[in-house]
């Protein structure tokens, strides 16, 4: 199986679904003839044209409008935000016409859209540039949303994101698109809404999304290797849906679950997990569900002072072994 990086992975995944599909089309700022701010999209401007693949003003509320009212009328637009932190001044759009068209239509109206692009901090670009919103989309009924940690998952998710007939909120992360694995030749589709258990473990659930599944699997190994505990790492890769039942198998197997989450603490996607596991898991649990999130303050703009901020190995550690 060939060996390829995150964002070769999603490339590859718009390559195909374009190619096999004329109603989907890529827009977004410098996604054409710069081939991406994050060369996510190299290669398909020259491969698909102009018409295809279409880079737009620096104007976020217009070209997610542009992208619902394609969507509406059959058309399938994955549309590159920059960054996710500058996806606030379309929220009208995501949030009012993506988010509720479906539903205000009797279901006559679909919006299959894509809005993809990185949502994450931990690279010293300012507290403006280093949003994760995957809490506020994931919000609002009428929106999908789906964040993979590995190449993989990116391509899958990716290809079934395409694929769907609601808006799917794709969360990316710079931090993870040299990142390289497996990827099969070929189209393949995984799940919304299908968690993925990326290491087997009895004594203790460590469950996170995007970034924070390999921060996880880091301090799985720590925790394994110096204190004899069995972790196991549960990835979500679809916030919503969200798979609920993967997350209550894993509780009920090793009756301790600790969340890590690069979402601020408060009314972060970890708040939603611990609120679930609480609600339906509570007799299974020996130790209070506990959480490892990002630091509650805007992101820090010194690197150093970043790394910290965010969920780090050794914090994930600290507060597992507070639970034996």
């Amino acid at each position: 199986m060939p060996i390829i990086s995150y964002k070769q992975a999603l490339n590859d995944a718009f390559a195909e679904e374009m190619t096999r599909d004329e109603s989907v089309f890529l827009i977004g700022e410098e996604v054409a003839e710069y081939n991406g701010a994050y060369k996510v999209t190299e290669g398909l401007w020259k491969r698909f044209g102009s018409k295809r693949v279409i880079d737009t003003p620096i104007s976020e509320a217009a070209f997610l409008g542009l992208g619902v009212g394609a969507a509406m009328m059959g058309l399938r637009p994955v549309v590159e935000l920059m960054f996710w932190s500058f996806a606030y001044v379309g929220f009208d759009q995501i949030i009012n016409n993506a988010g509720c068209v479906r539903y205000m239509s009797g279901g006559l109206i679909n919006v299959p859209m894509v809005i993809r692009g990185p949502a994450n901090g931990g690279t010293a670009v300012g507290a403006t540039h280093s949003h994760t919103p995957e809490n506020f989309l994931a919000n609002t009924p009428g929106l999908k949303v789906v964040s993979p940690s590995t190449p993989y998952d990116a391509k899958g998710l990716m290809i079934s994101s395409i694929r769907d007939n609601d808006t799917v909120c794709f969360m990316e992360s710079t931090l993870l698109y040299g990142n390289e694995g497996e990827v099969p030749e070929g189209s393949y589709t995984i799940p919304l809404g299908v968690a993925d258990i990326k290491r087997e473990g009895t004594d203790l659930s460590l469950i996170a999304h995007g970034p924070a599944v390999l921060t996880s699997l880091a301090a799985a190994e720590i925790l394994a290797a110096e204190h004899g505990i069995s972790v196991e790492v549960v990835d979500l890769r679809s916030i919503r849906p969200l798979d609920e039942e993967t997350i209550l198998n894993s509780v009920a197997k090793t009756h301790r679950a600790l969340l890590v989450d690069e979402n601020k603490p408060f009314c972060g996607v970890s708040a939603q997990i611990a609120a679930l596991i609480a609600e339906k898991a509570f007799d299974e649990l020996d130790a209070p569900v506990t959480r490892v999130t990002a630091l509650d303050a805007p992101a820090i703009y010194s690197f150093p002072l970043e790394k910290i901020q965010l969920p780090t190995a050794d914090r994930v550690v600290a507060k597992a072994l507070s639970l034996f």
